[in-house]
């Protein structure tokens, strides 16, 4: 029996390393075994492994009595709301697996922070049954990531592509000069957007990697002065002033001036965006013991109560007829986090609806001998 019970564990054993190398490299530590004596045929040895894994396992007898139940299976006792949907969950699985049938099911737990497990029961060629429970939150949480990413580039290539066809067979046979004009600078507009779009998730896409990030001695006033210098033009057509208050020589981080640049360029073009005329917007840098602080501060529209957990996410726009308007990806605080994360920082916010909002990017800050 034991060493049926080991071909099955394997099997999971096998699936859960093959998922764990997509993840970022890590080390994995071999179990530590006290006995001296360990043949992985005998009881006390496959017991010892079983306990070693990072999953729960249920053994039962063909009469349905309990024969084995590992380390992480027994920190299931049933003392918590989240611990009876489980082992209720294992218990019904393994009933289904006495009669000979294997079956799964996925229990999402609400958290904070949410966990989705994975229970799944199998029937053993001696009648009896092996339930097994994984923790499988990374995974369902990349298939999540995934799926609403597809999802939302294919409608955000898709709209300023749908545009363009139907401008273009417009265009097609007519003779107005001045409605061709027209219909072309729309195409133009539309091919902008759609480009714009492309060049965010190439520079989302390379800064979630990590990838090619030179690390130096950076002044977060040069950032901000050269963030508020991409902006201007943008804020200048807008009617919004900026204000840039700064001091050199005192906010110096370790980081890729490109990346934190970016970074920063996101947060100024969000304030102009949801800034009306002659409201002004404000960057400030700021230093304390620790970290340096670029504050963004606008006196716009906000954000609402229930949209600040979700603004940092892809795609994610608070007013998206104001994002037609202004032509945004919804990827800009999806960099700007990106960013904050690959140098050791964070991004915070703080908003009132109807008053406006300030961004604060913190990143650690380096300390020179004086």
């Amino acid at each position: 029996m034991w060493l049926l019970i080991v071909g099955v564990v394997c099997g999971a054993v096998a699936g859960f390393f093959i998922r764990d190398r997509t993840r970022s490299p890590r080390m994995i530590s071999a179990p530590v075994v006290a006995d001296p004596v360990f043949t992985p045929d005998s009881e006390a040895g496959v017991r010892l492994l079983l306990d070693a894994l990072p999953m729960g396992v249920v053994v039962l007898l063909p009469d349905g009595q309990e024969r084995f139940r590992n380390t992480v299976a027994m920190s299931i006792a049933g003392a918590r709301h989240a611990d009876v949907l489980i082992e209720v969950a294992a218990e019904r699985l393994l009933t289904v697996a006495l009669r000979g049938l294997e079956s799964r099911e996925q229990i999402q737990l609400a958290g904070p922070p949410q966990r989705v497990l994975e229970v799944r029961a199998i029937p053993l060629a001696d009648g009896g049954a092996i339930a097994i429970i994984d923790d499988v939150t990374d995974r369902w949480r990349i298939d999540q990531v995934r799926t609403d990413f597809v999802a939302n580039v294919s409608h955000e290539l898709k709209t300023p592509i749908g545009a363009i066809s139907v401008l273009a067979e417009t265009i097609e046979g007519e003779t107005d000069d001045e409605l061709v004009l027209r219909l072309t600078s729309r195409m133009v507009i539309e091919t902008q957007r759609m480009s714009r779009t492309i060049d965010d998730l190439l520079e989302l896409s390379r800064i979630e990697l990590g990838g090619e990030m030179l690390s130096v001695d950076i002044d977060m006033a040069d950032v901000a002065a050269e963030a508020v210098e991409r902006v201007a033009p943008m804020a200048m057509r807008s009617g919004v002033p900026l204000n840039i208050d700064s001091k050199k020589g005192t906010s110096i981080v370790s980081g890729d001036f490109f990346q934190l640049v970016s970074a920063v360029k996101n947060l100024v073009e969000n304030a102009v965006k949801y800034s009306d005329q002659t409201h002004q917007v404000d960057v400030r840098v700021l230093t304390t013991d620790a970290t340096v602080l670029v504050e963004v501060e606008d006196r716009g529209i906000g954000i609402p109560a229930d949209s600040i957990d979700r603004i940092f996410e892809r795609f994610y726009r608070v007013d998206r007829a104001r994002n037609r308007a202004t032509g945004g990806t919804g990827l800009g605080l999806s960099i700007v986090r990106h960013v904050a994360t690959n140098h050791g920082g964070e991004v915070n916010v703080r908003s009132r609806e109807g008053e406006g909002s300030t961004f604060i990017l913190q990143i650690p800050r380096v300390l020179r001998p004086t």
